[in-house]
């Protein structure tokens, strides 16, 4: 079947029933669609949770979307999915049937059985090999970039894809170098959360620099960014854990002047504004899932072990980094370019239509 924008007005249905960090990582690949199939209705089934961050994903990553530049039409809510997983089978009503749809959430075969549940004129996914639709499609392979890995897929349906274009642009926002130190110290699972006492050094060494330093996090991480907060003698209104929204963490963020995190949802949204950052990996490796090689104001500290990413307990590797670590990275990186006038240069995780 060849793909194009105009064989038919059936919508376009994309399933990435994630998280914040798996949504960023898609944007190459959903304003990839939007450009290929302008004329369809572009559905996107994501958590609701998460709908703030549609309306700042542009077909162009050069400027802040408006009306009819946004990549993404409409959203089916759906609960956002466990380690991975699916969601559950009977939201299948809830999508639109007879739709082009393309499977970024996983896999399969759940997730692939997900969207033929709802009928679809062609499914774009990766072949697996108990769905028999997904005959032809490329393979998944373990250990790709993430971002890569759904960019690889739409090419090799014909759908050009760029792995480069993952910014997000807010309207009259201009980057602010002096801005504060954002230490944001949690993560999803227990493996991937560095000791409070060692963010606490971290913050203590930003404000020796002179830097203001803020601590954000959920309302459940609350309790966490006030123990940091207390230990680095940080004033109470520098903690920001649960009293922003999703739009206003995308704000702070976008004002820091650096960011300092674990691998988690708060990293891609740095990489996605441009805000210089140290990520903190452990158990799973920056190939993986780390900021583009080819921006160094985006550094990714990792050991080099590999580990459960589940595991009810730091990792070991992430234990191997010190607040020495971060502090140096933090003080070496360097200021990135205007989204206007940046290059973009195929990244090393580059893409294979193998």
């Amino acid at each position: 079947m060849t793909l194009t924008g105009r064989d038919a007005p059936a919508p376009l249905l994309v399933l990435r029933a994630l998280g914040l960090g798996d949504l960023l990582t898609a944007v190459p690949a959903l304003r990839a669609l939007a450009r290929a199939f302008p004329e369809r209705r572009r559905v996107l089934a994501m958590p609701q949770a998460l709908a703030p961050l549609v309306e700042l994903i542009g077909t162009d990553p050069r400027r802040a979307p408006y009306g009819g530049d946004r990549a993404i039409d409409a959203i089916v809510p759906l609960p956002a999915a466990v380690a991975g997983r699916a969601p559950a089978p009977d939201t299948a009503a809830q999508l639109p049937r007879g739709a082009l749809a393309v499977n970024l959430h996983g896999r399969g075969p759940e997730s692939h059985r997900l969207l033929l549940a709802a009928a679809p004129a062609y499914l774009i996914a990766f072949r697996h090999r108990d769905v028999l639709q997904t005959v032809g499609s490329p393979p998944w392979e373990p250990g790709e970039h993430e971002v890569a890995r759904w960019c690889r897929l739409l090419c090799a349906h014909g759908i050009a894809a760029d792995p480069a274009a993952l910014d997000l642009m807010l309207s009259g926002s201009t980057r602010d170098r002096s801005g504060p130190t954002l230490i944001h110290p949690g993560a999803a699972s227990a493996a991937r959360r560095w000791p409070p006492a060692r963010w606490a050094a971290v913050a203590r060494g930003e404000v020796a620099r002179g830097r203001a330093v803020l601590v954000t996090g959920s309302e459940a991480e609350a309790p966490l960014a006030v123990r940091i907060a207390a230990a680095a003698d940080l004033p109470a209104d520098a903690v920001r854990a649960g009293r922003t929204d999703l739009r206003g963490l995308v704000a702070l963020v976008a004002g820091a002047g650096r960011v300092a995190c674990a691998d988690t949802g708060v990293a891609h949204l740095a990489t996605a504004l441009r805000v210089p950052s140290v990520i903190l990996f452990g158990p799973t490796s920056p190939a993986a899932w780390g900021p583009p090689p080819e921006r160094p104001w985006h550094r990714a500290l990792w050991c080099g072990r590999i580990g459960d990413p589940h595991a009810s307990s730091p990792d070991r590797g992430l234990l191997e980094l010190t607040p020495a670590d971060v502090l140096a990275a933090l003080a070496d990186l360097p200021e990135p370019p205007a989204p206007h006038t940046a290059t973009s240069p195929r990244p090393r995780y580059a893409l294979s239509t193998s």
